[in-house]
């Protein structure tokens, strides 16, 4: 099985990615490839960012269960 990927690998990733298309001296075809690829980490990252976020979100009762924080007044300005 393989090894998944963390979030600060694929950001790495997508920052040489993001590096080789600044450069601009690779191949087209290659440019494309890495475009594609570097469209596909980001849409992982923003993922991993909101289930982090959903989880963040959240807090505990005393009877172990999740419940969405309550708002305050000045969560709401």
């Amino acid at each position: 099985m393989a090894e998944k990927v963390t979030f600060e690998e694929n950001m790495q990733k997508l920052e040489q990615i993001v590096n080789e298309l600044e450069q601009g001296d690779i191949p087209l075809e290659k440019a494309l490839s890495e475009f594609q690829n570097g469209v596909s980490l980001t849409k992982d990252l923003q993922s991993t960012l909101k289930n982090a976020e959903n989880t963040l979100a959240k807090e505990m009762t005393s009877d172990d269960e999740e419940v969405p924080f309550e708002k305050t007044e000045s969560d709401k300005k």
